[in-house]
């Protein structure tokens, strides 16, 4: 295979990491059975730490002597045993067509043994996300995000969904601006997509399952009645088996806030949709289970991305279920319109209480520390990610120093780094990230040509 010119990932100099790192005993066992189920790979790499754990696979850091006398180093994925043949392929097939280039990885060998794969790509040192997010300048973050779009606008242009975006699978080196797009492991194809393979990852519901659905917003679930243990020794047998009455599938649930699952939610067929991604970074028609994804969910997790590179918040949104999570976004971009935006994608939401949109430019502002809480006054949601030492601090004088991921700056850093300078541009293409419309949602191609990057080449 061609060989490409980046990938996966570590933090600190491999050189002076190998220098003082011990692998722990765990790590040296794995190791020992990559060599076991993939013997070649002792021929060509000396296989040196593991640097990356997911559900599907793990990435290890190796080194290779090449031809021309110089040593060098790959990072080899090792897909899991039970992965899919299809999908290992889609994802070789990914890297091989639209990888190498526009910050895209590529790949550079791969082998297989069996049931065992391992995708070899060049090693590329990089930072890690949490450590650098409070600490970049302005001019990173445009730099960022630029580069991030550039990788969007390519993939897509190959009908490549890539369903998974997120800081850890865009590598970053700061110091050179390097930037590389990883993990096609959960990638789909657009109905024209020219991935071959991922033709046949196509999600297509039958008809029937394609049912408008109320989404309840709420953490009080609708749950059956239990009937009373005395009227259940009376009740005929049949009779405590609920049985669902035959209703229309379009009718409005009617069991909203109360102590029981009415008979046409029991009559419908749950809704089968891609779901696939990472917690925090899904967007508003993922979470609501709309069948019609497409490559604006990628468009949504950059806005999540970028959300977190102005804030300095590092998770963004955290939650534990998909209901959670769409109330977090309303969190911010407000009920009202959450609710007007699904019925575009036949959805119908319904949420207890009225969240109002907020300011993105106040709400950025406030999290990295450019503007103080008591002037922002923003909801009381959003006091659980202030700094204890900043609250107290705010509690006497006026702040000299603000909280920003983890880290103090004062407002002479955050004036050098840029932070107090922030053009309207930036919330604008923020907004148009965050659309939670997707039919509206800005696309990569358009994002490249907003004005945040008029002095910026594509």
């Amino acid at each position: 295979m061609e060989e490409a010119p980046t990938v996966q990932r570590s933090t600190q100099s491999v050189e002076k990491g190998r220098s003082r790192h011990k692998i722990p005993r765990d790590v040296e066992t794995d190791i020992a059975y990559l060599y076991e189920v993939l013997p070649q790979l002792s021929d060509i790499f000396r296989i040196i730490d593991k640097i990356g754990e997911g559900t599907f696979s793990s990435v290890y850091l190796a080194e290779a002597q090449m031809t021309d006398g110089s040593r060098r180093m790959f990072a080899l994925k090792h897909l899991i045993p039970t992965s899919h043949p299809v999908r290992i392929a889609a994802e070789l097939q990914c890297l091989t067509v639209a990888g190498g280039t526009e910050n895209v990885m590529g790949v550079t060998y791969c082998f297989r043994k069996e049931h065992h794969v391992v995708i070899v790509m060049p090693y590329m040192e990089h930072q890690t996300f949490v450590d650098i997010v409070g600490s970049l300048s302005f001019e990173d973050v445009k730099h960022y995000i630029f580069h991030l779009l550039k990788a969007l606008r390519h993939i897509h242009k190959f009908g490549i969904i890539h369903r998974d975006i997120k800081p850890t699978n865009f590598l970053f080196n700061q110091q050179r601006r390097e930037y590389s797009l990883v993990d096609f492991g959960l990638a789909q194809g657009t109905p024209d997509t020219q991935i071959e393979l991922l033709k046949g990852l196509l999600l297509k519901p039958k008809k029937e399952e394609v049912i408008p659905r109320k989404i309840v917003s709420s953490k009080h679930r609708s749950i059956p009645v239990r009937t009373p243990l005395n009227q259940r020794q009376k009740a005929p047998a049949e009779s405590q088996k609920p049985k669902p009455s035959a209703v229309s599938p379009m009718l409005t649930c009617n069991c909203f806030m109360t102590d029981r699952v009415c008979n046409i939610c029991l009559s419908r067929k749950q809704q089968v949709a891609p779901r696939a991604g990472t917690p925090g970074f899904r967007a508003p028609e993922v979470l609501t289970k709309c069948p019609n994804q497409g490559t604006a969910i990628d468009m949504w997790s950059a806005g999540v991305i970028m959300l977190s590179l102005l804030s300095g918040r590092y998770p963004f949104f955290k939650a534990s279920d998909d209901l959670i999570a769409l109330t977090q976004i309303m969190t911010i971009r407000g009920s009202k319109e959450t609710i007007e935006a699904a019925k575009t994608f036949g959805k119908s939401i319904v949420c207890s209480r009225e969240l109002p949109r907020l300011d993105l430019r106040i709400l950025c502002e406030t999290l990295r520390g450019v503007r103080s809480w008591e002037d922002a006054s923003l909801p009381a949601e959003f006091q659980a990610s202030r700094n204890p030492a900043e609250v107290k601090q705010d509690a006497g004088s006026p702040a000299k120093k603000h909280m920003s991921s983890g880290s103090f700056k004062n407002i002479a850093e955050l004036q050098e780094m840029g932070w107090d300078k922030v053009p309207d541009d930036v919330y604008d293409l923020l907004d148009k990230l965050l659309d939670l419309n997707p039919a509206t949602r800005i696309t990569a191609s358009m994002a490249l040509q907003h004005p945040l990057f008029k002095d910026m080449t594509n």
